[in-house]
C-alpha cells in the first residue's frame, strides 16, 4: 500500500489529503485528510474525501471523439485529432481574422495548464481566452488591483482564529467553504456577525445576523466609514502613513448619514448602531466576503467600500484584521496571475521590460507575446452570437448551464463553425454537437500546481496511472500546440516541471515572488504562501501581508477608491416584485453537479429537480405548499419551472435558488460589473404564477 499526498481541486481552500493506493490494481484504497497540513490539519468536507469515487461510478471516454463531414461520429486517434483541430483553428482565423477563435477555460486548471492555454492562446494564435474565474473572482480582482496596486489578498487562514469579530458580508462558509467554516468554529473568543439578505446556514450560527437589502453593501459600509469618521474613531496614523486620497473620501461619505443607510438597506437605525458598537469595541476586527458582493452590478466599489472602512480602522497587516476576499475555485488565483488573460503572467502588458523579460524566459520573439488583456467572457458570446467570433475551445467548464442568461450560450453553440470541448465528461450540458470532444483525464491522474485563497502553493501528485490511451488537460494542450507547430513550446514546454520553472521564472522581482520554491519540493510538504523570493527562509507556515504598511502602489500606499451608487439597473417593478437571490445548495454541491454526482451520499441528498425557497407569507398568499410547483419569470425574457420551499429565511421579497440547476441560471441577467464585468448573478427580479402540485 502506497501512501501519496495531494490536494482536492474542488474548492479554493485547496485542503490536502492522503490517498493510499493499492499499486498493483492501481486502485484507490481509501482517502483520508492530510494531518499538520496548515490549511485543512486533518479535515475535509465530503466532496474532497469521496474523490475515489471518480475511478468508477461515471464511465470515462479514453480518446477523442469528432464529428466526421458526413455527420458521423468517429474515434480517430489522438494524432488525427490535435492535426484537425490545428487546421480548423488555421483555417478559420486565416478567413475570419485571429480574434474569430476563442477560449473559454476555468478555474480548476492548473497553473501550468493556465499557462500554456494562454501562451498558445493569447500569444501565439493571437486571440480572446477568459475563464469562470470571471464569473467569481473578477470583482475581488479588479478591487484589489486599484486599491492595493496588485491582485494580492493579504491574509491567511489563521487569522480566522485570530480574530475577535468576524463579519461575513454574502458569504455562507458553513456550506461553500467548510473548512474555512472549521477555523471559525475554532475560534471561542470571537463575535460572528453575518451581513445577508438570506438567514443562511452561516447566519443560523451567527452571534448577529443583519438581513441587508440585495445589493445595498456599498450604501452600508459608506454610512459607516462616514459615522466612524464623524466620530473620530478611526486610526489617523495609519492613515496618514499608509493611505491616498482620505481627505476625498471623507468629504464623500458625508452624503451617507445613518439615516439614509437605514431607508436603503431596510436595516433599523438600532441595528446599525449595534453594529457600529461591535466594530468599534472589537480590538481585532476581520471582514470576509465572497460572491454575495463579487457577483453584482456594481461589485468591485462595494468590495472597495468593505477595504475603505478596514483603511479607516487601521485593520491590516495585524493577526486577526484585513478585509478579505474568499476565493471561489481550486486555482482561481493560479488563474488570475498565470492564464495570461489579465495580465502577461503577473506583468503589465504594455511594459517594454516585463515584455523582454517574459520572451528571454520563453525564448519566444517579444512579437509573439500579446500586447493587451484578453476580451472578457461577456464579450466572447456576445462576438459569437453576433457572429464575429466563428470557433470555440472551451477547457473544464460547463457555460452551457453556469453562464449567466444561459440561453444566450446555446445561440452561441448553435452558431459556431467549429466547436472544441474538453473535459472529463462527455455528457455535459455544453456538449451540444461539437465537432471534437477531448477527454482529459480526473485530478486523481493529473499532476501540477495549485495556488489557493491564501496565496499558498500545493502540488497535485497523480494519485492512479494513466491508462496507455489517456492523456491529461496539459498533454492535450501541448499537443495543440505541437501540430500548431509552435516551437517555442515544444522545445522548451515539455512537461509541467518546465512550466513551473518558467513560471518560477517570470515571478522573479514580482509580489508573488516564488523563486524560492521548487516543484518537487512540493511534494509532501506544507505547501507555501507567495511570496518566497530565492533565498529565503521560510520560518512560518502561515504568513500574512502588509505588517510593515506597505502597499504595491508606486508609492506604497493603499488608495480609497469610491463613487456615487449608482441605480440598479433591475429595479423591482409591480410587474416584476421579487428579487431572485442564488448560492450554493449543499456542501456536496459542486457548482453543475457534473462531477458531485459520482458521490453517492450526496446524490442520495440533494433534489433531482429544481427548487427555490419563497418566504411563508407568500406562500400563504398564494395557497403553496411544500414541494407545489411555480413558474418563475425574470426580467431577462426566460421563465422556468421549480418547485418551492416555505421558509421564514428569506425575505418576504426575495426567491433564492441553488445553482447546481440549470433552471437557475436561465433567470439570470446579462448585466455586469462596469470594471470587472462579472455577472449579477445575484438580482435579477422576477414574478412567479402558481403550476400546482407536481
Amino acid at each position: 500500500m502506497k501512501k501519496i499526498q495531494s490536494l482536492c481541486n474542488y474548492c479554493a481552500i485547496d485542503c490536502n489529503l492522503d490517498f493510499y493506493v493499492d499499486e498493483e490494481k492501481n486502485r484507490i484504497v481509501s482517502v483520508k485528510p492530510t494531518p499538520g497540513y496548515p490549511v485543512n490539519d486533518g479535515f475535509c468536507c465530503i466532496k474532497g474525501i469521496s474523490l475515489d469515487k471518480q475511478q468508477t461510478v461515471v464511465k470515462k471516454p479514453h480518446t477523442p471523439r469528432v464529428k466526421m463531414e458526413d455527420g458521423s461520429y468517429q474515434y480517430p486517434g489522438w494524432d488525427y485529432t490535435f492535426d484537425l483541430i490545428a487546421k480548423k483553428f488555421r483555417e478559420i482565423q486565416e478567413k475570419y481574422g485571429n480574434e474569430a477563435l476563442a477560449g473559454i477555460s476555468t478555474g480548476q486548471l492548473t497553473m501550468e495548464e493556465f499557462a500554456i492555454n494562454g501562451h498558445i492562446l493569447r500569444d501565439h494564435l493571437k486571440t480572446n481566452v477568459d475563464g469562470n474565474t470571471r464569473l467569481c473572482m473578477a470583482s475581488a480582482v479588479v478591487a484589489h488591483k486599484q486599491s492595493y496596486g496588485f491582485d494580492a489578498p493579504g491574509y491567511t487562514l489563521k487569522d480566522l482564529e485570530l480574530s475577535d469579530t468576524i463579519i461575513l458580508i454574502g458569504a455562507n462558509p458553513v456550506v461553500a467553504h467548510p473548512i474555512v467554516w472549521d477555523r471559525i468554529k475554532k475560534n471561542k473568543n470571537k463575535k460572528l456577525i453575518v451581513i445577508d439578505p438570506r438567514r443562511s446556514e452561516t447566519a443560523k450560527n451567527a452571534d448577529y445576523h443583519y438581513p441587508i437589502k440585495t445589493k445595498t453593501d456599498s450604501t452600508l459600509f459608506y454610512g459607516l466609514a462616514n459615522y466612524f469618521i464623524e466620530q473620530d474613531w478611526i486610526d489617523h496614523d495609519f492613515i496618514e502613513a499608509h493611505t491616498n486620497k482620505f481627505a476625498e473620501y471623507k468629504e464623500f461619505v458625508k452624503d451617507f448619514p445613518l439615516e439614509k443607510v437605514s431607508e436603503v438597506t431596510n436595516l433599523s437605525m438600532e441595528q446599525l448602531h449595534e453594529l457600529i458598537d461591535l466594530i468599534h469595541n472589537g480590538e481585532r476586527v476581520s471582514m470576509w466576503w465572497t460572491m454575495g458582493i463579487n457577483q453584482s452590478h456594481n461589485a468591485v466599489r462595494a468590495a472597495q467600500s468593505i477595504i475603505n472602512l478596514q483603511l479607516l480602522l487601521g485593520n491590516y497587516g495585524k493577526p486577526g484584521t484585513g478585509a478579505n476576499s474568499i476565493t471561489g475555485q481550486c486555482n482561481a488565483m493560479g488563474s488570475r496571475l498565470f492564464s495570461n488573460q489579465a495580465s502577461l503572467y503577473g506583468h503589465d502588458f504594455a511594459a517594454p521590460a516585463a515584455r523582454a523579460k517574459v520572451a528571454n524566459i520563453f525564448k519566444c520573439d517579444e512579437e509573439v507575446l500579446a500586447k493587451g488583456p484578453t476580451k472578457p467572457y461577456n464579450a466572447i458570446i456576445e462576438g459569437i452570437n453576433n457572429g464575429t467570433i466563428k470557433a470555440l475551445w472551451i477547457l473544464c467548464t460547463n457555460p452551457r448551464h453556469s453562464w449567466t442568461n444561459n440561453e444566450t450560450f446555446q445561440q452561441a453553440m448553435d452558431k459556431l463553425e467549429f466547436y472544441v470541448v474538453q473535459d472529463i465528461y462527455d455528457d455535459i450540458e455544453s456538449m451540444g454537437e461539437c465537432d471534437v470532444f477531448l477527454p482529459a483525464v480526473p485530478g486523481i491522474k493529473k499532476e501540477g500546481t495549485y495556488i489557493n485563497l491564501e496565496r499558498r502553493l500545493s502540488r497535485l501528485v497523480p494519485v492512479l496511472k494513466k491508462d496507455p490511451d489517456e492523456k491529461d488537460d496539459y498533454e492535450i494542450m501541448y499537443g495543440i500546440a505541437k501540430a500548431l507547430g509552435l516551437q517555442d513550446i515544444i522545445d522548451n514546454w515539455k512537461t509541467q516541471e518546465d512550466c513551473f520553472n518558467l513560471m518560477r521564472a517570470c515571478s522573479k522581482g514580482r509580489p508573488f515572488d516564488f523563486t524560492g520554491v521548487s516543484y518537487k519540493g512540493l511534494e509532501f510538504s506544507h505547501g507555501v504562501q507567495w511570496p518566497l523570493p530565492e533565498g529565503t527562509k521560510l520560518e512560518e507556515d502561515e504568513r500574512r501581508l502588509y505588517a510593515d504598511g506597505k502597499f504595491w502602489t508606486p508609492d506604497q500606499k493603499a488608495i480609497f477608491q469610491f463613487e456615487p451608487v449608482p441605480e440598479n439597473p433591475m429595479p423591482q417593478t409591480e410587474e416584476f416584485p421579487f428579487i431572485f437571490n442564488t448560492g450554493r445548495g449543499t456542501v456536496g454541491q459542486w457548482h453543475t453537479q457534473s462531477r458531485t454526482r459520482e458521490v453517492q451520499f450526496v446524490e442520495g441528498v440533494s433534489s433531482n429537480h429544481p427548487y427555490c425557497f419563497i418566504h411563508t407569507s407568500v406562500a400563504e398568499k398564494l395557497g403553496l405548499q411544500h414541494e407545489d410547483w411555480v413558474t418563475i419569470y425574470s426580467c431577462n425574457g426566460q421563465n422556468a419551472d421549480f418547485a418551492i420551499r416555505v421558509t421564514d429565511d428569506v425575505q418576504p421579497d426575495e426567491i433564492w435558488a441553488p445553482i447546481h440547476y440549470q433552471e437557475c441560471n436561465k433567470l439570470t441577467p446579462s448585466v455586469y460589473d462596469p470594471y470587472s464585468k462579472e455577472p449579477s448573478y445575484k438580482s435579477a427580479v422576477v414574478r412567479l404564477e402558481v403550476k400546482g402540485a407536481k
